[in-house]
C-alpha cells in the first residue's frame, strides 16, 4: 500500500512541477538568475519530500511548492514591468575590466578574484586580457567580453562581402516519420522528398534518423546507425 501511495504521490508531484514550470516560464531554464536557480532547486526538493511523505500527509509540501512557484512567477511579472524592481531582484551588470583597468571593488562585489576572472576570460577565448576592451559580469552570472577591434575576428562587413541571408533549416523527417506540415512549409511534397532520398541512395524513410531542408531547398539526410564507433577517438 505504501509503495502504491508513493508512486501516486510522485506522479502528482511531477504534475505540480510541470504546471509550476509553465507558470514560472522558460526563464527558469534559459536565463536563470541566482534567485531563479535557488527557487528551482528548492521547489524540486519540496517535490521529492512530498512524494515520500507518508506520515504527515502531502498538504504542507504541496502548499510550500505552490507558494514558491507563485511568488517566483509574481516576481517575474514585476521585474518585467519595473526597471527598478528588476535591478533590485535580478541585480545589475558589473564592469570588471575596461580599457586596461581591472576594477577591484567590482571583482570583490562579484566574489571573483583575479585568477578566476582570468580563467573566465580564457574560457571565452581570450587568454590575453590585452585583447579585451571590456568585460562585464551579467546578472545571470556570466561574463560578457567585448574584444578590441584589432583582436576580434574579421567579419563579412569588414571585407565588404554581403552574402545571402541564411534561414533556419526546417526539419522534414524525424525518427523515420515525415513531418507533413513542415514539408509543406518548405514548398515541397512527398514526390520531391522521395526523389531526394532516392538520389542519396536511401530506400526507406524509416532508415532516416533526421532530415532537414535549408533555405536553398537542399535536403540534408542523416540515417540511423545502429553499430557503435570502432573506438573512442577522444580518450
Amino acid at each position: 500500500m505504501d509503495i502504491t501511495y508513493v508512486i501516486l504521490l510522485s506522479l502528482f508531484s511531477l504534475l505540480i512541477l510541470f504546471i509550476l514550470t509553465k507558470i514560472m516560464g522558460n526563464k527558469q531554464i534559459s536565463q536563470m538568475t541566482t534567485f531563479d536557480y535557488i527557487t528551482g532547486i528548492t521547489i524540486g526538493s519540496i517535490a521529492a519530500e512530498m512524494a515520500t511523505e507518508l506520515e504527515e500527509g502531502f498538504h504542507k509540501p504541496l502548499t510550500a511548492m505552490i507558494v514558491y512557484g507563485l511568488v517566483a512567477a509574481l516576481l517575474s511579472v514585476i521585474t518585467n514591468k519595473s526597471v527598478k524592481a528588476r535591478r533590485l531582484i535580478d541585480g545589475t551588470s558589473l564592469i570588471l575590466y575596461d580599457n586596461g583597468r581591472l576594477f577591484k571593488k567590482n571583482l570583490r562585489k562579484a566574489n571573483l578574484n583575479v585568477s578566476e576572472f582570468l580563467t573566465e576570460c580564457r574560457i571565452s577565448g581570450y587568454p590575453n586580457i590585452a585583447d579585451i576592451q571590456t568585460a562585464v559580469l551579467e546578472p545571470n552570472g556570466r561574463i560578457s567580453v567585448l574584444p578590441k577591434s584589432e583582436a576580434r575576428p574579421a567579419t563579412n562587413r569588414d571585407m565588404n562581402i554581403f552574402p545571402k541571408e541564411e534561414k533556419l533549416p526546417v526539419t522534414v523527417i524525424l525518427d523515420g516519420i515525415v513531418l507533413k506540415e513542415n514539408l509543406k512549409y518548405t514548398g515541397n511534397n512527398d514526390v520531391w522528398l522521395k526523389k531526394q532520398l532516392d538520389e542519396q541512395g536511401i530506400k526507406s524513410v524509416k532508415d532516416v534518423f533526421y532530415a532537414s531542408c535549408d533555405s536553398n531547398n537542399n535536403l540534408s539526410v542523416y540515417t540511423c546507425v545502429k553499430e557503435k564507433p570502432d573506438r573512442d577517438i577522444f580518450g
